[in-house]
């Protein structure tokens, strides 16, 4: 009885994280909308605000995927990033409310833009759960060993990591695609036309093709193990460079990074 009392008041307890997620989750969607009205436009105009909505989306996608008590050794690994991303763009990123230039003031900017968005948020919980997953794999359940075991057993077994990956990609992989053909059709709209390889246009086809050649890899016997998951975290790799070295080092048509 006592040890079933304790195991109540543990569960209890292990609520309150959980709540913290979703109110700091709160919180930061009402600074994205709170930008958004000091600008009078759709807060997707530089790199600070398309950060900080990816986050908040991440953030987000994940507290509906992992609600379970088994899942809660997850959040470490999931806000860390988030915390990252939010603390580099808040001091390096940062850009005062204004309009933006005349190239973005277009009504395919939220469409486009959230699509993209909300495809590399679900993205990142995929590749990160690829990654606990070889963790795992590394530190079998009941058998782990040294700082990586220690760092691994709270985590759920490989098969539930491995299937989140999956799951999520599914979803990763048509709002990804959604998102590049709604810039393709924005892109006609505004330069003439569909498809021209600007980098930004390579590096998120690029993605893409790693999302689907993941899906397939994961049900193609041979490839179910660790090697279809060295895929998703290619693809999240590829995201990250897109997102970083893409916007703020090579010059193209999309270098609208708000950044002198």
């Amino acid at each position: 009885a006592r040890f079933a009392a304790r195991a109540a008041s543990a569960h209890a307890f292990g609520r309150i994280p959980q709540m913290l997620v979703w109110l700091g989750a709160v919180v930061h969607l009402m600074s994205v909308v709170l930008r958004g009205l000091a600008t009078d436009r759709f807060p997707l105009g530089n790199m600070y605000e398309y950060i900080s909505m990816i986050c908040v989306l991440a953030v987000m996608a994940a507290a509906l995927a992992i609600q379970r008590r088994e899942w809660r050794s997850m959040w470490p690994w999931l806000l860390v990033p988030v915390l990252v991303l939010l603390f580099f763009a808040g001091t390096s990123l940062y850009s005062d409310s204004a309009p933006v230039v005349p190239a973005l003031q277009s009504y395919w900017l939220p469409v486009h833009v959230s699509t993209v968005s909300l495809g590399a948020a679900i993205g990142i919980v995929s590749g990160i759960a690829s990654l606990l997953y070889l963790l795992r794999i590394w530190q079998p359940k009941g058998r782990e060993r040294g700082f990586f075991g220690a760092v691994a057993k709270p985590l759920p077994s490989a098969k539930k990591l491995d299937a989140l990956a999956y799951k999520s990609a599914i979803i990763t992989l048509p709002v990804l695609g959604l998102g590049i053909v709604l810039g393709a059709i924005w892109a006609e709209a505004s330069w003439g036309r569909f498809w021209g390889w600007d980098p930004k246009e390579t590096a998120s086809f690029i993605s893409w093709v790693l999302y689907a050649a993941y899906l397939h890899a994961r049900a193609t016997a041979g490839w179910r193990d660790h090697k279809a998951a060295w895929i998703n975290i290619l693809a999240l790799a590829t995201m990250i460079f897109n997102l970083f070295f893409i916007n703020l080092v090579v010059s193209g048509l999309h270098s609208y990074a708000g950044l002198n």
